[in-house]
């Protein structure tokens, strides 16, 4: 064996092995940056960005079916990060409408795919919350015209949504797969979901293997995120009524078939299906929201509509509340003499029913895992099931049926939240005029947990 022969370094060769071997050791040695600290470190980098992003969509709200400029927005942000993006996605029943559905793509080699939903649409509420950014929209309806104001804080799942889609763009080589960002139109209407669906959300766009979207709640505190598995929102049926009875004057009751104090009865009567028929252990809601009757004070009417809204979790309980329904509403009726042919009329209205919403138990379980890693134990709660309901449900139905998980984002002030703990104020719930999330740390809050989730099933 020949003996390897070595001579010594001169002071430049030195020199540079010293820098060499001294970048070694940092590459080597120093600690990474956390995956945490980095994320907290990207997000804060955006807030002021989201915030005004939030504020924008929060003066500028569009109702249900209309959300022409605010689809446009979302679609702009979404191709400025490089997603692939399709406009007008959904197809509504009635002609020449149109449906303003936005679908983005962003593709990252082999993986799984992950839907990620937002809603857009805002309410016919006039706000009243005093702030600089309070929205000022008026619109004009059939009912007339009307304040505009995201009220169920639509503006801040966008605003979310955007934020997560930065987010992932930015962090790439963290995962592999598929990402959907979706802003779904007429969630309010409990029309959107089945329009996007209908219009091939499932094969036009790559299938997803996971579907998530969150829901702020107004009742947890801004900062914290709270799940559920299994049932967490109740289905919804709109039901129609006609009571038909007899008209005539008002001084002559006797020769009429009053539909006012019949449909008062029903009106009463419908509320012992819950209180009598349905299990204590279990759920329902039977409300009248409308009740319309007469055009003249001496007049008894032919007709009157009630309109109601039943909440169940239970496919069983629900389709139980239903048929109780229509059997009070016509034991009524008959007991009051009208006659057959004048029996009355109840109609479940199917454009605005939607099953509930229940949160596959293994998808959530591991996004309650991801958004305690990122959030930390303290900041992630065990929340409850609601009787509100959406269509998100709508998504777990279509094939290939994916599992779905809605998370709550937490929205108020948490000083408010303790304040109304210790002095029973108020605190203003979705859907309200004063309803007024507290941005900044609803936002990151929210970016956070949603990015985690999405990084954990595509890692």
């Amino acid at each position: 064996m020949r003996k390897l022969q070595t001579r010594p370094l001169d002071d430049g060769c030195r020199s540079v092995a010293l820098v060499l071997l001294g970048f070694l050791v940092i590459c080597c040695c120093a600690p990474a940056l956390p995956a945490q600290e980095d994320l907290d470190r990207r997000i804060g980098k955006e807030l002021d960005s989201l915030v005004a992003t939030y504020k924008r969509l929060h003066q500028n709200p569009e109702l249900s079916t209309e959300e022409k400029e605010t689809s446009a927005a979302v679609a702009q942000e979404l191709r400025r990060l490089g997603l692939e993006v399709t406009e007008r996605v959904g197809r509504y029943e009635s002609p020449g409408a149109v449906s303003y559905g936005v679908v983005g793509v962003l593709r990252n080699g082999a993986g799984p795919t992950v839907l990620v939903r937002t809603d857009m649409d805002a309410l016919p509420v006039e706000e009243k919350t005093g702030l600089p950014y309070a929205s000022r929209v008026r619109a004009k309806t059939a009912e007339g015209e009307v304040g505009v104001m995201h009220a169920c804080g639509h503006d801040l799942h966008m605003t979310v949504l955007l934020g997560t889609a930065r987010m992932l763009a930015q962090l790439k080589q963290q995962w592999h797969g598929t990402l959907v960002m979706i802003g779904q139109p007429a969630e309010e209407r409990v029309g959107g979901a089945r329009a996007m669906l209908g219009d091939g959300l499932y094969t036009r766009f790559p299938r997803p293997d996971y579907v998530l979207a969150l829901h702020d709640a107004p009742l947890i505190p801004a900062g914290k995120v709270a799940w559920h598995e299994g049932p967490t929102l109740a289905s919804s049926d709109a039901v129609d009524i006609t009571v038909r009875g007899v008209g005539g004057h008002g001084a002559a009751p006797h020769m009429t078939k009053d539909p006012i104090v019949i449909a008062s009865e029903m009106v009463l009567a419908l509320q012992t299906i819950v209180s009598r028929e349905i299990d204590p252990l279990d759920s329902a809601v039977v409300t009248v929201g409308v009740f319309h009757a007469g055009t003249k004070r001496n007049i008894i009417p032919d007709d009157a509509t009630l309109q109601l809204t039943v909440r169940a979790f239970k496919p069983e309980t629900r389709e139980k509340v239903l048929a109780s329904i229509k059997r009070i509403v016509q034991g009524i009726a008959a007991a009051a003499g009208v006659p057959p042919e004048r029996a009355p009329l109840v109609r479940v209205n199917e454009r605005e029913s939607v099953p509930a919403t229940v949160n596959d138990p293994q998808l959530t379980r591991r996004v309650a895992v991801a958004m305690e890693r990122a959030l930390g134990k303290d900041n992630v709660l065990a929340g409850d099931p609601i009787m509100g309901s959406e269509d998100f449900s709508l998504y777990a139905f279509e094939d290939p049926q994916p599992p779905i998980c809605m998370f709550w984002l937490g929205a108020t002030d948490p000083a408010r939240l303790r304040e109304a703990r210790e002095t029973g104020a108020r605190v203003p719930g979705l859907h309200s005029s004063e309803f007024a999330p507290l941005p900044e740390p609803a936002i990151r809050t929210g970016v956070k947990a949603m990015t985690a989730a999405v990084l954990d099933l595509l890692r």
